[in-house]
């Protein structure tokens, strides 16, 4: 470990132990599993972390997250979230994902209060600042704090670090929710969602690990990683255009700028 990242992960380290307890908000990506991890260690059970699971978010990561709560033997909740009940997330505005923070951070807090805990936590990173990421405002709201941000965490110190503490999350490709897949308008139905997931999970069976099917009524617009799209437009075409069609699309395109996050801020920015 390199000197700038231990002092920061000392920072960490020393902000966590005075906070004496902390709920988590777990997704089971890369930021919150760091971030768990270091909390597990220097709290124990004084360190909860709650993954919220719905429709928006695939059966697939709620069993990651459960496995990597085994992995670094913490305290794990999971809890159902309603986000889709609400008409300010399921209309699909533009800061959708204030709702569904406010939602999660909402309950989030109750645990806490519960537990006898002062402070909620989120994995948010320095180099978030510059992402479209109305779901701040929630937190600011519910007075929820992000050591790694505080700490001074990038992203790459981020899975430095959990590569040195033995973390499988090291690499793993950064996680949005379902709904971040609908241009903003487009209403978000349980019937859309399943079709973005089904599409999705199918082209993960044939090995593609970096992409995003994103909903643009009957055409599937797909994104994918660094490397995966030749294989995609090449020995892997005729089947990706079965699975993905067979998922509910009449057309599907492989776009050429391939995966960004973010990429639905693009038409409105």
């Amino acid at each position: 470990m390199n000197t700038a990242l231990n002092d920061k992960t000392d920072k960490l380290r020393t902000i966590l132990t005075d906070m004496g307890g902390c709920v988590i908000g777990f997704s089971g990506g890369v930021d919150s599993t760091l971030l768990f991890a270091v909390a597990t260690e220097v709290l124990g059970e004084r360190a909860v972390a709650v993954t919220a699971t719905s429709k928006t978010y695939p059966e697939r990561e709620l069993n990651e997250a459960r496995e990597l709560a085994e992995l670094v033997s913490g305290r794990h909740l999971v809890i159902v979230s309603e986000e889709l009940d609400l008409p300010g997330f399921r209309d699909n505005p533009r800061n959708r994902c204030y709702y569904c923070k406010k939602e999660l951070f909402s309950k989030l807090r109750a645990i806490a209060e519960r537990e006898g805990i002062r402070y909620v936590l989120d994995g948010t990173n320095i180099d978030d600042a510059g992402d479209h990421r109305p779901g701040r405002r929630a937190a600011e709201e519910l007075q929820v704090r992000s050591p790694l941000e505080e700490a001074g965490f990038t992203k790459q110190d981020i899975r430095d670090l959990s590569r040195d503490m033995g973390l499988p999350t090291w690499d793993k490709p950064a996680l949005a929710c379902l709904s971040s897949r609908f241009p903003y308008g487009t209403a978000i139905t349980p019937e859309r969602v399943d079709q973005v997931g089904l599409a999705e999970e199918s082209l993960r069976g044939l090995g593609f690990r970096t992409l995003r099917v994103r909903y643009h009524g009957s055409v599937a617009r797909i994104e994918l990683g660094e490397g995966e799209f030749e294989r995609a437009a090449g020995t892997e075409r005729d089947k990706v255009v079965q699975l993905v069609k067979a998922a509910g699309f009449t057309y599907v395109a492989l776009d050429l700028q391939g995966y960004r996050t973010g990429a639905m801020n693009e038409e409105t920015l």
